[in-house]
Parts: structure tokens; C-alpha cells; sequence
């Protein structure tokens, strides 16, 4: 099969590989239908983590069944999947009370960006539909798969409410899609924390209510002149920064939220002003796997369309273009087709 590698940063190839195999009886082999490039890829692209062999790259994928291991009975050869960037067993202690992206016998996915993909734990992961969905759904279906899930998170995380005020800092593909689960969750104002023109068209078309384009403290100050000098009840990080971080947690009002879900870069937070802030935090990996049924319900009643964070496509074999286009942001997010 073919797939891209990372050498070095700034150095993707697209190469013949392995075909993968099932190794445990709890595997499964998908062939993809359509995977992407993550902004989360960007940081060993860019060098913000090391890469010290070279190896596959992509975690986000839906695709269908080829095979399964002898231990796999809810999903079959032919059927159409989701599954989560984050493999889980779904029946654990940390499963069961709905951390499937901290199950016990988690793995994370990193070989995606290929024509054929091994399912660890795919009795618990792989989320099948009732029939092959239209491939004008595939990019919202493949959108669920990790950053409208983890958007999702956000807001859950965040604890938006009916009637509430949300904070979404960040215009990439999780921040919009975080947008989108504001709405969703029943935020009456949203406000987005976007420079890029085309990403707040996006937001706004998402259901953002506002647009805040100031950053760090101007873009707190911004915040709270909006909100009658107090701050925002929810605020979804969705960057991963140190200043991302300070952003939120300054925006919040006492006795607000923090959902963040950037994975984070240099980010410390300060013990004492977290203690008398009275904001509450929490965040983590998504955990995609719980809301799967749900959002792929919403993808398919049309009721959300996250795909259209997908602003380029691109043949598999020119994934290295995806990278830089990302990189250099001519693209929100990359969509692959082998």
C-alpha cells in the first residue's frame, strides 16, 4: 500500500509500505475512504516535537471494513466506519463512565494517512452505519472522527449551557467545529477569536455570534468589555498555546469554564491565579468514542455539516502539499482522497 512518512520536519514523503496485517484478535483492517492532515500534525512538521525516526503519520479516518479479528462481532467485511483517533475497548472502568480516549487498553492512532489502516481495538472503536452514506457526507463523517469530536469535548468540557455565553479561541478546524457544538448545546452568544477572514465567515456561517480578532491581553480586554466587564461563562481552548491558555482562563468570569483541548505547548498555569480566579478547568484528549452515535446522527440529518472545514482537497499521493499548505495557512484543513 502507499502512505506518507515523516522524516524530519518539513519533510513528508509519500511511500510504498507495508501492507497492514491483523495482529491481535482484536483488530481490524479498514480501507480508507478519505483520511486528512490534522492541525495537530503540524507540530512535528514545524518541529515542536521531535522526530527522531521516521515514521506514518495520521490519526483522523473513515473507511470500510476489509477484515477483522476473530474477536470482533460489531463491525464486518463491507461495512462503512468511524472510529476515534484514540482506540478504546468501550467495556473498562474509564470506558464505562464515558473516557474511552483514557481506556486501559488505549492506543493512539498514527498510520492513517494510507490506503489501508490496522483497527486496534476496533470492537470498541469502530462505529458502523446503517448503509454507505453518500460521499458528499464522507468529510463531515471523517470531521467526527477527531476535530468535531474534539470540539464536542470543548463545550462539554466547558459546560455551555442553554442561554449561556461561550468564549471559542482558536479559528482552526477544532475551533469552528467547537462553534458548532456551542450552537449545538444551546450558547446564545458565541463569540470567536479569529483573524483570518475566511475562518470568521466560517465561524459566523457555524453559528458564531460575534468575532473578537485581538489576541493575549487586548483579546481578553476585548472579551470583557463584551460581557459587561465580568468574562465568559464557557471558554473552549482549542489552540494548545501558552497564550491560548492565559487567553481563556483570563476570559472566563468567576465561577466560569475552561474546556480546553489544544494539545499543550509550554503551557504552565499558574497555581495561584487558577486559586482565586474561582474558574474551572478540565480537558484532555477527546473523548470521541462517547459522542460518536450521536454526531454521526447529526451528520446524517443534515442537522450539522462540520465537513466544510475541509477547504482543500487533494489525491493521497500530494499530502506533502496538504502539509504546506496548512503550514503556511492557505488551508483550514486538508482532505485526502487515495
Amino acid at each position: 500500500m502507499r502512505g506518507a512518512m515523516i522524516y524530519a520536519p518539513g519533510d513528508i514523503r509519500f511511500e510504498t509500505l507495508d501492507d497492514p496485517k491483523i495482529l491481535h484478535p482484536t483488530d481490524a483492517i479498514i480501507r480508507t475512504a478519505v483520511t486528512c492532515v490534522c492541525g495537530s500534525d503540524l507540530w512535528p512538521y514545524r518541529g515542536a516535537e521531535p522526530t527522531d525516526a521516521p515514521h506514518p503519520m495520521g490519526h483522523e479516518y473513515v473507511g470500510f471494513v476489509e477484515e477483522v479479528g476473530s474477536e470482533v462481532t460489531a463491525v464486518e467485511p463491507g461495512q462503512f466506519v468511524i472510529g476515534s483517533f484514540a482506540t478504546s475497548d468501550n467495556t473498562c472502568a474509564n470506558c464505562r463512565n464515558g473516557f474511552q480516549s483514557n481506556c486501559l487498553h488505549r492506543e493512539f492512532m498514527s498510520t492513517c494517512q494510507a490506503d489501508y489502516v490496522r483497527i486496534p481495538n476496533a470492537q470498541g472503536t469502530l462505529v458502523s452505519t446503517d448503509q454507505v452514506p453518500g460521499e458528499e457526507l464522507w468529510p463531515s463523517l471523517l470531521a467526527v472522527s477527531d476535530v468535531m469530536g474534539t470540539g464536542w469535548w470543548a463545550a462539554d468540557a466547558a459546560e455551555v449551557r442553554p442561554g449561556s455565553t461561550a468564549v471559542v479561541v482558536g479559528d482552526g478546524a477544532v475551533g469552528l467545529c467547537a462553534v458548532i457544538a456551542a450552537k449545538e448545546m444551546g450558547a446564545e452568544r458565541i463569540i470567536a477569536m479569529s483573524r483570518h477572514a475566511s475562518r470568521q465567515q466560517l465561524a459566523r456561517e457555524f453559528g458564531a455570534t460575534e468575532i473578537v480578532a485581538e489576541r493575549g491581553e487586548e483579546g481578553v480586554a476585548r472579551i470583557k468589555e463584551l460581557t459587561g466587564g465580568i468574562g465568559a461563562d464557557s471558554v473552549l481552548e482549542c489552540v494548545g498555546t501558552a497564550q491560548a491558555m492565559r487567553q481563556a482562563l483570563q476570559s472566563a468570569r468567576p465561577g466560569g469554564n475552561v474546556g480546553f483541548v489544544g494539545v499543550p505547548h509550554d503551557v504552565a498555569v499558574d497555581g495561584q491565579e487558577l486559586f482565586f480566579s474561582h474558574v474551572g478547568l478540565r480537558g484532555g484528549p477527546a473523548p470521541v468514542r462517547r459522542y460518536l452515535p450521536d454526531l454521526i446522527g447529526l451528520v446524517q440529518s443534515g442537522r450539522i455539516d462540520p465537513g466544510k472545514v475541509f477547504d482543500l482537497t487533494l489525491p493521497l499521493n500530494e499530502v506533502a502539499e496538504g502539509y504546506r499548505a496548512m503550514d503556511e495557512r492557505r488551508a483550514i484543513k486538508a482532505l485526502l482522497k487515495p
